[in-house]
């Protein structure tokens, strides 16, 4: 009789590993891409994710009640993953700040519209939305991006995360309702930073001077000139 993919890999079988790697490699990149910003960091996550798989592949579950297939435990790994990575990440930075001839590196960001999403139109927009994600709590920002961007069921959602499809579908709710507020102000302190960039803006609607007009207005105010 043949065996499942869940009990091939159960057992350890490397085949069956190579055909899980082929069929949700590159959506967990895109997940981790999206949530890092970071394309090194996104292939690290994958890697991990996989390793963390095999490792742990005792644990999986022999039957598959929802139909979902590997996704839920193989996004819930990846979350795992993420929650390290992230804390790594934060004491690192916190690490090189206190290094004083390190002081300018740790005020370095990469960045998300050029590293990630350079070729699509509308970056500023896209880049909003990533800093807005970042100032959700963590449980709503996996949510989201669970369900949102890599597409889960609010079941397969909950298997991830370990709590209930009930606690997704609200969580999600709010992300998306902060996520709202959140983007439209990162838009426009957006504007704003651009704005103050702009050299020789006036009080005066905003508007610099023109060359000519000034030439003009200096002309008639000294006609000997």
């Amino acid at each position: 009789m043949d065996l499942s993919p869940r009990a091939r890999i159960r057992a350890g079988d490397p085949e069956a590993f190579a055909e899980l790697f082929v069929a949700h490699a590159q959506a967990l990149y895109g997940h981790a891409s999206r949530l890092t910003a970071d394309r090194a960091a996104a292939e690290d996550v994958v890697s991990l994710t996989f390793l963390e798989a095999w490792r742990l592949r005792e644990r999986l579950r022999p039957d598959d009640q929802d139909g979902d297939g590997l996704r839920p435990w193989l996004y819930g790994i990846a979350t795992n993953v993420l929650r390290n990575t992230r804390r790594a990440a934060r004491r690192h930075g916190a690490a090189l700040a206190r290094l004083p001839d390190r002081r300018a590196d740790a005020g370095t960001v990469p960045d998300f519209a050029d590293e990630v999403v350079g070729r699509m139109a509308d970056a500023e927009r896209l880049a909003a939305a990533r800093a807005a994600l970042e100032r959700l709590r963590r449980p709503e920002r996996e949510v989201f991006a669970l369900c949102v961007w890599s597409g889960l069921s609010y079941a397969a959602a909950a298997e991830a995360l370990g709590v209930t499809p009930a606690s997704v579908r609200s969580r999600l709710a709010r992300a998306r309702q902060k996520l709202r507020r959140l983007a439209e102000e990162e838009l426009a302190k957006g504007a704003e930073h651009r704005n103050a960039e702009i050299p020789g803006r006036t009080s005066r609607g905003g508007q610099v001077p023109d060359s000519r007009t000034t030439a003009a207005r200096s002309t008639q105010e000294n006609p000997h000139r």
